[in-house]
């Protein structure tokens, strides 16, 4: 866990940095520079991008990580390399056509409700173009076990871009719409650093050669583009949703819950930027027992950090929603609702690695389209009942069961299992931790209440999860801290 517990910290160090610009973004600049209507339209043309992005890669991101480490001589992987950055062409060319020639169609289709963004969906393929080749210039650094850099591209580059577009139409040097038309060009900008970053890693010679296993490649490519689909709409797809049932201006309420929801989920995005190459090459080499040790590790040690972030945003939201706007109100529900399915997600480790690096990947995709349809049937029921509330809790149902699904799948098949005793103490030290906090709050203005909550909270969880030996490498962490601090 040397390199992973490494790159780990260095990746959540950066993820959270960018999360503070993207908090300031998404909670203070969009709700008062934006207005609820096009924060509202912004939000859905980012998620129907999200959507269209597996697409868009034709599955590279992930196939250039199975394959990359089976490639036995430079010759192969040059042809490979080369290989995956032409693939994603062949559905971005004719998808990028069908968009264009039946415009109006898809705008009256989707947009019934709501036909002020009909001039901005010409954005969402673009935007979805971008998104996918950065995440296979992401995951050819990934490869090479270069993921600090790249995530400093990802998670901060793009919201640095936004805040200072948001600043500018505050400063009345360019118009809300415009702002919309901005974010083609912060998408763009993010793809070109990643390009270079990427061409700096490993510049690739170019070849029209195939490689010799083009089938299997391919047909894993088109594999990850329905399964990454899923895995997206999972996450995505309410917020293209809610705009059929509500005003646009719901989606608005909608996106300040799920980014501060979302921020549960920062640690596991971080180590698993550099877990998933390591999980693939343990995989090709056949060594379970390895296999086996990392996912306990990476499982324990997610639900120790994510448990913690948890409980900061459970048990401060409502004073944090005390710092934003009135008019944004009303989404704490949505806050514990994503929340648990976050973090559910979170204590699984690498689970989805190790799924997608087995020989029986393609069981889990029924499953996945069995759950996009309930997905899609639960958020037409709930959403006209219950509004953005509505939405939550079917992405809730819709999560619990997939996940549940694909790890019962992996102790089944492969005989690994992520939980241990000590995941029984984290969760009787989360739930004992929210109920000695959750019922009172500090007399003080919003922040300094968060503020001094917040350590009382960090101080109390990380003695207990030291002091009962929860997470190896967490209890690590700590010690070396100890150690230089003089204690």
């Amino acid at each position: 866990m040397g390199i992973v517990l490494n790159q780990s910290i260095k990746n959540t160090v950066i993820t959270y940095f960018g999360f503070a610009i993207g908090a300031v973004n998404a909670l203070f600049l969009y709700t008062n520079f934006l207005g609820k209507n096009h924060y509202g339209m912004v939000a859905f043309l980012l998620s129907a991008a999200n959507i269209m992005m597996p697409l868009m890669a034709f599955g590279v991101h992930s196939t250039l990580i199975r394959f990359y480490s089976r490639c036995q001589t430079e010759a192969e992987r040059e042809k490979f390399m080369n290989f995956m950055l032409v693939l994603p062409l062949f559905l971005i060319v004719p998808l990028t056509a069908i968009t264009f020639l039946a415009y109006d169609q898809i705008a009256f289709f989707i947009l019934k409700e709501n036909p002020q963004v009909k001039p901005f969906l010409w954005l969402i393929p673009l935007i979805g173009i971008c998104m996918g080749y950065f995440e296979i210039f992401y995951a050819w650094v990934k490869v090479h076990m270069q993921s600090v850099f790249g995530n400093f591209i990802s998670e901060v580059l793009v919201r640095v871009v936004i805040l200072c577009l948001l600043f500018a139409v505050h400063w009345d040097w360019i118009s809300k719409d415009q702002f919309i038309y901005g974010l083609f060009f912060a998408y763009l900008l993010q793809l070109i650093a990643m390009k270079i970053f990427a061409m700096v890693v490993r510049m690739p010679k170019l070849s029209f050669k195939v490689p010799h296993n083009i089938k299997e490649i391919v047909f894993y490519s088109l594999f990850i583009i329905l399964s990454g689909s899923v895995a997206v709409l999972l996450m995505d797809f309410d917020k293209v949703m809610i705009p059929a049932y509500e005003n646009i201006s719901s989606n608005a309420l909608y996106s300040v819950a799920i980014f501060i929801a979302t921020v549960i989920a920062v640690p596991s995005r971080a180590m698993l930027q550099i877990i998933y190459p390591i999980t693939a090459k343990l995989m090709s080499e056949n060594k379970l027992k390895e296999l086996n040790v990392l996912y306990k590790k990476s499982a324990i040690t997610l639900q120790v950090i994510g448990g913690l972030v948890m409980l900061g945003i459970f048990l401060n939201i409502k004073m944090l929603y005390q710092l934003i706007p009135g008019a944004y109100s009303g989404g704490i529900l949505v806050v514990f609702l994503i929340g648990l399915s976050k973090f559910y997600d979170v204590i699984l480790g690498n689970n989805n690695a190790i799924i997608l690096n087995t020989k029986y990947y393609k069981w889990v995709l029924s499953f996945g389209l069995l759950l996009v349809f309930m997905m899609i049937g639960l958020n037409m029921i709930f959403i006209p009942l219950y509004g953005i509330d509505g939405a939550a809790l079917a992405t809730l149902i819709s999560v619990f069961i997939y996940n549940t699904i694909k790890l019962v799948f992996v102790v089944k098949k492969m005989k690994l299992y992520p939980f241990t005793v000590n995941t029984l103490k984290s969760f009787a030290i989360i739930i004992g931790v929210f109920l000695a906090f959750y019922f009172w709050d500090f007399p003080f203005p919003p922040v300094w209440s968060i503020a001094l909550k917040s350590i009382l909270i960090t101080l109390l969880y990380g003695l207990l999860n030291y002091k009962f030996k929860v997470s190896e490498d967490v209890n690590g962490v700590l010690q070396t801290v100890f150690r230089k601090m003089g204690l």
